[in-house]
């Protein structure tokens, strides 16, 4: 924007006298033209697709869309502009003056001097119709075009600031952006089912991997991302992520991303709970701030009601309960549970759901989880006669499940005697062997990408 405005100040001249030819013009987004204050006609040139014609005797209106914004930018041009190319869905390069507009609808407007065609479309026979709300069902058969509707555009572009707003708060708070592998022979034990990766045109031979050992897309970054926490205090990894869980269900995508960080020196949840509070809070501020009419159609055609409960969120700190609390709410609970909670069974979302409408729609960390339930690298609570690990669960309205995380288990034989109990020693000799080489306390958490935008959209 900033970049956009000193480009219009050092073409002001333009619009004061008279503009010799070739004239130099600023070529501006859609959304940046629209941000203008005070427009003086200045020479600007916008690119983008029609999204509506309206003709009339002596003017002709366009609307131009790039893509930038959810807002279009109208087009005013004399009527011998017309013709058949100018249709709904053509890909358009305008030049010309951007004034005040007279309409209260914007607050600028372009007045067209040139306007070149740079790409036709056949009105009839494309599949998206002006003025039409498509059903998402409708749209899933055209996956090449469906990024042109304004719901799938403002969807992309709150996905697009939210991944921004992630890496600027982690940028902003000190920690290193890592990038795990996507291939590894690492099956990050507990995360989930794997897909095996194999060459297309292998000849089978028995016993034989194209890497020499079994290679299989990454379920999760997060124990590449405990050897780097070995150097570097604060880190972070933001990438896909893949489960190869047969299930039609949107809770389980067989390709997310996931957003996962390890803090090194950290030695209770409470400071690993106050990084993720920071996360979330930092990053759907960011996303109301910067993309208010996205984000406001997404909650009136897609999810009614969500902007009120973001901002009850944002609010209020977040709630803090132990797993043995949960399961004393959930057994006192009015509701009839289709799994019934008990002590050293998981959460189901039913429950996740059930235990944030009994907080009252705050977010809440559920924290000390049964041992048994959770993986060999989360640290064991000492003295603690219930024999649970230092694990925490962040449930949200809604969604439930947003973040996992834990301590990790820094001290050797502590954590030598539970790979031997898990049979797991040979496989995690490795991870093993960082225990001795300058270990710190430590501690990490995920949090799955596609059900923050749950949230947003």
């Amino acid at each position: 924007m900033l970049g956009a405005r000193r480009l219009l100040g050092a073409l002001r001249l333009c619009s004061s006298v008279s503009c010799p030819r070739p004239r130099a013009t600023a070529k501006l987004r859609v959304r940046d033209a629209l941000g203008v204050q005070d427009a003086s006609g200045e020479c600007v040139t916008v690119q983008g697709w029609i999204r509506s014609v309206r003709s009339q005797k002596e003017v002709l209106f366009l609307h131009v869309n790039d893509g930038s914004s959810l807002e279009s930018l109208q087009v005013v041009a004399d009527s011998s502009f017309d013709s058949r190319e100018l249709a709904f869905g053509s890909s358009v390069q305008v030049q010309g003056q951007l004034v005040k507009s007279q309409s209260k609808r914007q607050n600028v407007e372009l007045k067209a001097e040139k306007i070149e065609v740079v790409g036709t479309c056949e009105a009839k026979a494309f599949p998206i119709k002006y003025k039409e709300r498509h059903p998402l069902e409708y749209l899933r058969q055209y996956p090449h075009l469906r990024c042109r509707t304004n719901a799938l555009g403002s969807i992309l572009r709150v996905r697009s600031e939210a991944t921004a707003a992630i890496h600027s708060y982690f940028k902003d708070n000190g920690f290193m952006h890592i990038h795990t592998p996507v291939l590894t022979s690492n099956d990050c034990e507990g995360a989930g089912e794997l897909f095996q990766v194999e060459p297309s045109s292998k000849i089978k031979v028995p016993e034989e991997n194209f890497f020499d050992v079994p290679a299989f897309l990454t379920v999760s970054g997060q124990l590449h991302l405990e050897v780097m926490s070995g150097a570097f205090t604060q880190v972070f990894t933001f990438g896909p992520t893949f489960r190869a869980e047969n299930s039609q269900s949107r809770r389980h995508l067989a390709e997310f991303y996931m957003v996962e960080a390890e803090v090194s020196f950290v030695e209770s949840l409470q400071d690993l709970m106050q990084v993720m509070e920071g996360l979330f809070k930092a990053t759907t501020e960011m996303v109301l701030s910067h993309c208010p009419e996205d984000v406001e159609l997404c909650h009136q055609f897609i999810a009614s009601g969500q902007k009120d409960r973001l901002e009850h969120m944002l609010k209020n700190n977040f709630l803090i309960i132990s797993y043995a609390e949960a399961i004393e709410i959930l057994k006192q609970a009015s509701q009839n549970f289709t799994f019934t909670p008990k002590w050293g069974v998981d959460l189901q979302t039913e429950h996740e759901k059930y235990l944030v409408r009994h907080c009252g729609n705050i977010p809440v960390f559920v924290i000390n989880y049964p041992s048994e339930l959770k993986p060999f690298y989360m640290r064991e609570n000492e003295d603690d006669p219930q024999n649970t690990v230092a694990a925490v669960d962040l449930l949200v309205p809604g969604v439930g499940e947003l973040f996992g995380g834990s301590l990790r288990e820094e001290r050797y034989h502590v954590l030598e005697q539970r790979l031997a109990r898990s049979g797991l020693t040979k496989a995690y000799q490795w991870y093993l062997d960082l225990r001795k080489f300058g270990s710190v306390p430590h501690g990490g958490f995920g949090m799955g990408f596609e059900r923050y935008l749950q949230l947003l959209s």
